[in-house]
C-alpha cells in the first residue's frame, strides 16, 4: 500500500459505487471488486451502482456486470438515464423536451410518457447530454428554442468534460455540448442531474431504510463522486484505480478530502475481515 492510504475499520450500512474506474476499467473487473461485492451481499449490506454515462440504459449495465461476473438487479443501477427521466416525470411531466442525446435516454423518456419535440416554437426544455451525434442542426434547434423564442430552459444530464477510456484516451462529454449551447444563447444551465448532484444519491438510496450518513460513496473522481458525498454528508472513499491520483488527494485541503483513500477497491472491507476470510492481494477472486 501507499504510505498515505487510509482504510475503513468498520462496515457501513450501505455502499454506493461508481462503476468505470472503480468497479471495472473498460472490459475488466478491477482487482478485488468481485469478492468485495460478494462479501457485502453475503452480509446483506445493500450495494448500489451509479454512472454519469447517459449513452447506456440501466439494462445495459446489468448485462455488462453480469458478463463480468457480478449479476446485479436493474433496481440497483442508477445512471443519468434514470435520474433525468425521473426528474422530468416528477417535476415537468407535461413539458415538450428537445433531447440532444443518444437513443437510450430518448427511449427512456418516451417510455415514461415525456413528449420529445424538435419544433423550437413548442420546446419547453432542452436537454444537453453526452451525444456523439451532436451537430449544427441540433445546436440551431436549441438556440432557436432558448434564445429566439425565449420559451425553453436548459438542463444537462451530467457535468463531465470528457469520458475517459483505458490507455489515457477519452472523448468530449456532456459539458462540451452544454458549453456550446450556453455560449450562443447566453443562458446558463438550470440543473445538472448527474454526479455531483444530490439527485443521483437520492435515486440510488431510494427504497433503502438507511440514513445517508451511514452510507459510503465510492468512486475515482474527486470533482463528482467525492464532491457529491461531501455535499450530502456521506462518508466517501476515493479509489486510486481511475482518474484521481494520490497526489491529487494530497493537494486537497482537509474539508474537501475523501474520508478514505484506497489503493484497491476491496480495501473497503476492514483489515479484521480480511484476516477472518484469509484474503491476500494475490488471491483476489
Amino acid at each position: 500500500m501507499h504510505d498515505d492510504i487510509n482504510i475503513p475499520t468498520d462496515l457501513a450500512r450501505a455502499y454506493v459505487f461508481d462503476m468505470d474506474g472503480t468497479i471495472y476499467l473498460g472490459e475488466h473487473l478491477l482487482p478485488g471488486a468481485r469478492r468485495m461485492v460478494e462479501e457485502l451481499r453475503r452480509r446483506e449490506i445493500p450495494v448500489r451502482f451509479l454512472s454519469n454515462n447517459p449513452t447506456k440504459g440501466p439494462d445495459q449495465y446489468v448485462e455488462k456486470l453480469a458478463k463480468l461476473g457480478l449479476p446485479t438487479a436493474i433496481e440497483d443501477i442508477s445512471n443519468t438515464v434514470v435520474t433525468t427521466t425521473r426528474w422530468l416525470v416528477n417535476n415537468h411531466p407535461d413539458a415538450k423536451v428537445f433531447a440532444i442525446a443518444e437513443e437510450p435516454l430518448k427511449r427512456s423518456l418516451r417510455e415514461a410518457g415525456i413528449e420529445l419535440c424538435e419544433d423550437p416554437e413548442e420546446i419547453d426544455i432542452v436537454i444537453a447530454s453526452y451525444d456523439r451525434t451532436f451537430d449544427y442542426r441540433k445546436l440551431q434547434i436549441a438556440f432557436d428554442a432558448i434564445w429566439f423564442h425565449k420559451r425553453a430552459f436548459l438542463i444537462q444530464t451530467n457535468p463531465d468534460r470528457f469520458c475517459p477510456f483505458p490507455g489515457g484516451r477519452g472523448e468530449p462529454d456532456c459539458a462540451a455540448i452544454t458549453a456550446a449551447i450556453e455560449a450562443c444563447t447566453g443562458q446558463q444551465c438550470n440543473i445538472s442531474l448527474g454526479k455531483p448532484s444530490p439527485v443521483m444519491l437520492t435515486e440510488a438510496l431510494s427504497g433503502l431504510d438507511v440514513d445517508p450518513t451511514d452510507c459510503v460513496m465510492v468512486g475515482d473522481r474527486l470533482q463528482t463522486d467525492i464532491q457529491m458525498a461531501l455535499d450530502t454528508g456521506m462518508k466517501s472513499a476515493c479509489v486510486l484505480t481511475g482518474e484521481a491520483t494520490a497526489d491529487d488527494v494530497a493537494a486537497l485541503d482537509a474539508q474537501h478530502r475523501p474520508t478514505w483513500t484506497l489503493d484497491r477497491i476491496d480495501r473497503l472491507i476492514p483489515a479484521s475481515v480480511w484476516r477472518e476470510l484469509g484474503w491476500t492481494e494475490d488471491n483476489d477472486d
